[in-house]
């Protein structure tokens, strides 16, 4: 059985799960909106993958027997200032995401949750994953100025990915 504060720290961690997925989903409708198929599907992408950590969290907390409680999700920003903005932002949005994370993991130590820090660990893991990604979208955005060819170029690079659910094969 899971203990009640780690417990509520799942389920306010299924809460920001949610609310990224909904956030890059807006990312996606504005590129979309801006004529950049591309960076629209790399933003569709992202949703797709919070939706299944919020799905994985919230299979995990039913595992370990807890009850799981699922909060209204706020508002997400639906304008932005161009493509550099957006990857700013989601910049942002990973690293308060790792931050969470980090967060989660020391409730677990505190609460002496094994099981719970060895689950934790595939987000710790991810989360380099993802910042480290959007990075390098940022550093390329930069150096393009954001704008001209670079970005056509770059939005056709983007329309490339496909989605993985890499939660199937963490368990």
């Amino acid at each position: 059985m899971i203990k009640e504060k780690m417990l509520n720290a799942l389920n306010e961690q299924i809460n920001a799960e949610q609310y990224s997925s909904l956030l890059y989903l807006s990312m996606s409708a504005y590129f979309s909106n801006a004529g950049l198929p591309g960076f629209a599907n790399w933003m569709y992408i992202q949703f797709q993958e919070e939706m299944t950590h919020a799905n994985k969290f919230f299979k995990y907390v039913i595992e370990r027997g807890g009850k799981v409680t699922l909060k209204t999700i706020e508002q997400m920003p639906v304008d932005f200032d161009g493509v550099i903005d957006v990857f700013e932002k989601t910049k942002a949005h990973e690293q308060l995401v790792t931050g969470l994370i980090n967060n989660l993991v020391d409730v677990a130590i505190e609460e002496r949750d094994h099981a719970c820090q060895s689950f934790l660990k595939w987000f710790v893991d991810e989360q380099v994953e993802e910042e480290a990604n959007v990075q390098e979208i940022l550093d390329t955005l930069k150096l393009i100025n954001g704008q001209g060819n670079g970005i056509f170029m770059l939005d056709r690079e983007m329309r490339t990915r496909v989605f993985v659910d890499s939660t199937q094969t963490a368990e």
